[in-house]
């Protein structure tokens, strides 16, 4: 079922937003060449239950991290460990926060130190990817015309989108119901409600689209060994357009 939620509901999904767009902004601190992708994980579980919030992810499926750290040709679900962040990397950082029992998610991709022109070009085509898709998550669009928009801009610039992994619907769960791809033809999929709460997240590579899952059963990474960057945002629908939960402006 696709949830409709109500004001005070969507309320509680702000509330632990704030806290999301607030460790992701802490984060551009802390992100630097030299520390570990550890040093990141603890710092986002420590921010989140100083916070008075639960990270979310530890223990989800048997994931055993607050967060997921995944280095340039990783995809995503990276596990953080001993692995040094390096001059001209490019980290994604991924967590859920729940707060009061609401949920709220978001994903970011940070430059490390002075990273190529094509890591850099790569990073701001999946921004733009991701806040063209935000402007298409609007009462009575479909979730097809998401999906569409991110993979013509995409395509069109030379990159390609992950299939295998999507935006979802979120509040009291991790994914409640409602399936977001991040590619598709305009016109298809559920209609898009005032009310929904859902999360836009793609992934975009420099290469193939495919991917490979290491050994860990978490880590997903390009198979050509390609760059990929994700950003994403938790959204809802309101009547006046979508509104950036975690938003960090």
């Amino acid at each position: 079922m696709i949830s409709i939620l109500s004001e005070n509901q969507i309320n509680n999904i702000r509330e632990a937003g704030k806290i999301v767009s607030a460790c992701h902004i802490a984060l551009r601190d802390l992100i630097k060449p030299g520390i570990l992708t550890s040093d990141v994980n603890d710092f986002v579980r420590e921010f989140i239950v100083s916070h008075k919030a639960v990270p979310t992810q530890i223990g989800y499926m048997g994931y055993p991290y607050a967060s997921c750290t995944s280095l340039n040709d990783e995809i995503c679900h990276a596990f953080p460990g001993n692995e040094i962040i390096a001059d001209g990397d490019i980290l994604k950082v991924d967590f859920v926060v729940t707060l009061n029992g609401w949920m709220a998610d978001s994903c970011w991709c940070y430059a490390v130190g002075d990273i190529s022109e094509e890591a850099a070009e790569l990073m701001k085509v999946t921004k733009e990817c991701l806040y063209r898709g935000i402007e298409k998550a609007v009462h009575g669009n479909r979730i097809g015309d998401i999906g569409n928009t991110i993979q013509r801009h995409a395509e069109s610039n030379g990159y390609s989108v992950v299939r295998e992994y999507t935006g979802h619907g979120i509040g009291r769960e991790i994914h409640d119901g409602l399936i977001v791809p991040h590619f598709g033809k305009e016109g298809k999929g559920p209609r898009i409600r005032e009310g929904m709460v859902f999360t836009i997240e793609p992934m975009i590579n420099a290469g193939a689209p495919e991917c490979t899952i290491d050994s860990d059963g978490w880590t997903a990474r390009t198979a050509d060994g390609s760059l990929s960057a994700q950003y994403e945002h938790t959204l809802a629908i309101t009547k006046n357009g979508p509104e950036i939960i975690t938003n960090q402006d």
